[in-house]
């Protein structure tokens, strides 16, 4: 039947009004469901007593609320980033000593069984020092953030910081649980894929899956917090320049969530349409964490379990990225070679070829995309990391002329590029789809150049650099 103009626009209306109805209809019967079930717990409880205060309803009016609920959210956020990136420090540089102490010992076997020079290069500089790098560089982290982040799930708040959220991705078309599927990828993206299982909508399951790669995992920090730490906290004293970097770094987190939530939203209207599920959040009551479970389960089926997966992924590629150092084309290596030939797109970018090269031979583990690049800079044969932030602002800004624009464009690519390795192998085995496995690739790396592209051709038409 074919109505008119007017008569369209006043259908549309009322099937929008139906659907508001409905879903008030809905939240109405849950709530009466809830108060009929509090009544008769009420009336059948044991002869009253004096009644106590609710403090579970008291810090719920506060950690729940639209005023302080969202600051306390992030102030926490921030918190839980600075423990992890000042705690990680020393136990990172404790654990890469060993490590590389004993990388001096199979060099000095190698030595003495006079092993080629080049199968001591692949096996010892190539392999084993991306070994060395991805746990040096992983492990602390993620043994100080998982239990952090397991205290808090444990506590009772996690569900809370669900109920904050739950409105943002309500007006995306996704799940309330997929805030806590996000904050699982901070600690490794693979393990956010991983946590998407709790959504029970295979729709909305597969949103929260191609949007997890948008928060930055364990691997991405060491490169957003050396990026932040010399140009951000560099401008400032050095008392502060810890808390500067942590700053500069939730507010790319914040950004990262900003992403998340527009690109589920433009998924949940155009690839994956579909009925918004009912999402109904019962909070549970507030508890003293049990820490020693705690580490335990955090250690043993996070920690543990994501690194081993980072560690299959990584062997193979540091004999790869060796290869590419040491295999000569002309005057130049196979490493310079290519980054020569990336370098004109990069320029668009607000890089330059030797750092999308690093992003690209990085694809194994996060982690080792900064010693690449350092690699690559410094013409060396295998992977390696200078001593100090001091010595890397002179290779970068003295020596191969970072400006804080290249820095910024070089932390979003980062934040917004294709997943690891390991997390593109997760979602293949979750999803059991090469289809969506590449579709999660390209939607992040597509969001990346795109935004480094407008933010490099603003910033230089304003002249601002």
């Amino acid at each position: 039947m074919e109505f008119s103009t007017p008569l369209r626009r006043l259908v549309a209306t009322a099937e929008e009004v139906a659907g508001r109805n409905q879903e008030k209809i809905r939240d109405s019967i849950v709530k009466s469901i809830y108060l009929t079930a509090e009544n008769i717990a009420h009336a059948t409880a044991c002869p009253k007593v004096e009644k106590s205060i609710d403090w579970d309803r008291k810090i719920d009016d506060i950690l729940t609320s639209p005023v302080w609920g969202f600051p306390i959210m992030f102030a926490m956020l921030a918190v839980v980033f600075w423990v992890t990136i000042t705690g990680a420090n020393y136990p990172s540089e404790v654990l890469a000593t060993g490590l590389f102490w004993l990388e001096d010992r199979l060099t000095d076997l190698f030595t003495a069984m006079q092993a080629p020079g080049w199968l001591h290069g692949l096996l010892v500089c190539g392999v084993y020092r991306s070994l060395a790098w991805v746990v040096s560089v992983m492990l602390p982290p993620m043994a100080i953030f998982f239990p952090l982040f397991t205290l808090l799930e444990d506590a009772g708040y996690l569900p809370r910081i669900a109920f904050n959220l739950d409105c943002f991705f309500k007006k995306a078309g996704t799940h309330g649980k997929q805030a806590l599927t996000m904050c699982m990828g901070f600690g490794c993206n693979a393990a956010g894929v991983i946590a998407c299982r709790i959504i029970e909508s295979p729709r909305e399951r597969l949103i929260a899956t191609l949007t997890n790669n948008f928060v930055p995992c364990n691997g991405r920090f060491p490169t957003l917090i050396a990026l932040a730490t010399i140009f951000v906290g560099g401008s400032v004293a050095l008392s502060l320049r810890s808390m500067v970097a942590t700053l500069t770094v939730t507010g790319l987190v914040v950004f990262g969530i900003a992403v998340t939530l527009f690109v589920s939203w433009l998924l949940a209207k155009t690839l994956l349409k579909g009925e918004l599920s009912l999402f109904a959040l019962e909070l549970p009551p507030y508890r003293i964490p049990k820490v020693g479970q705690v580490i335990v389960r955090s250690v043993f089926d996070r920690t543990l379990f994501v690194l081993a997966r980072a560690v299959l992924v990584a062997a193979p590629a540091g004999g790869i990225i060796w290869l590419f150092a040491n295999i000569p084309v002309g005057e130049m290596s196979l490493l310079a070679t290519f980054a020569g030939w990336l370098d004109p797109f990069a320029r668009h970018l607000g890089l330059d070829g030797f750092i999308l090269l690093a992003f690209i031979l990085g694809l194994p583990a996060n982690e080792i995309v900064l010693p690449i690049l350092i690699m690559a800079y410094v013409s060396g044969g295998a992977l390696m990391e200078l001593d100090s932030l001091a010595a890397l602002r002179h290779l970068l800004v003295d020596q191969h002329g970072w400006t804080w624009l290249t820095a910024l464009c070089t932390m979003i690519f980062s934040l917004c590029h294709w997943p690891c390795g390991t997390t593109l192998f997760t979602i293949r085995r979750e999803q059991r789809s090469w289809r969506w496995t590449i579709i999660a690739a390209v939607i992040p790396t597509v969001i990346g150049c795109g935004v480094c592209l407008l933010l490099n051709y603003l910033v230089r038409g304003l002249g601002l650099i």
